[in-house]
């Protein structure tokens, strides 16, 4: 039976899940800054609680982004680090797609528009529609400014929005009927959708493991 690690820093939340034996543990805390510190001694806690050792990982998911710079990067560092080391593939996996999926899990609404804040007033965004139990992306991903984030053209029904880029409110262009600008990814949902890409054997060597910030500029302010 696979066994499968996930991690996810992209945002201020910090997050570990683990299948096991078909039983899923999870840790979760919102811990802005301290994911370097309090990443690696997760994991262990996890793996302690499970009864196993590292080495009993098949693969490590994470979250590829878009998200925070520092916290992209150093879920990297870490899945790159531990898969070296076991040499075990990786599954990145979009944060805007954990969004989607956390909001299908706790809501049980199968259309989300999924908004991160990007700072310097934009947005990532991304729209996902359920299929088979996984939320799957319709169009393509984006960082663009909160006036021209909209639903997919031909979009019908109820649409729910999640994510900190529902913090812009009405400056959205996209019409939903409920949102929830609290809401953040955690690796609960990280390890549903690793688990069919793993299944459909998306998984990619180590050194493949790159992070996806959708932003040219990552570390510059926007030109006036």
């Amino acid at each position: 039976m696979t066994t499968l690690l996930a991690l996810d820093t992209a945002t201020e939340a910090c997050s570990v899940a683990l299948l096991h034996d078909g039983k899923v543990l999870s840790h979760y805390e919102v811990i802005p800054r301290l994911h370097a510190q309090k990443l690696l001694p997760m994991i262990q806690t996890m793996l302690g609680e499970a009864g196993i050792a590292l080495s009993a990982v098949d693969a490590i998911a994470f979250g590829r982004g878009p998200g925070a710079f520092t916290g992209v990067r150093i879920a990297i560092g870490v899945v790159q680090g531990l898969a070296f080391g076991l040499d075990r593939p990786v599954l990145p996996v979009s944060n805007l797609a954990l969004l989607a999926q956390r909001a299908y899990r706790e809501q049980g609404v199968r259309q989300v528009a999924a908004a991160i804040d990007a700072r310097m007033d934009e947005v990532y965004w991304g729209c996902y529609h359920e299929v088979a139990g996984e939320m799957t992306l319709l169009g393509q991903e984006a960082v663009l400014a909160p006036e021209l984030a909209n639903l997919p053209a031909g979009a019908s029904g109820d649409w729910f929005g999640a994510g900190t880029g529902w913090g812009y409110g009405e400056r959205l262009g996209a019409q939903v009927a409920a949102h929830d600008a609290t809401l953040l990814p955690h690796a609960l949902d990280l390890l549903t959708l690793a688990q069919g890409a793993f299944a459909r054997g998306e998984a990619v060597a180590a050194d493949l493991a790159q992070p996806v910030y959708l932003r040219d500029k990552v570390a510059t302010p926007k030109a006036r």
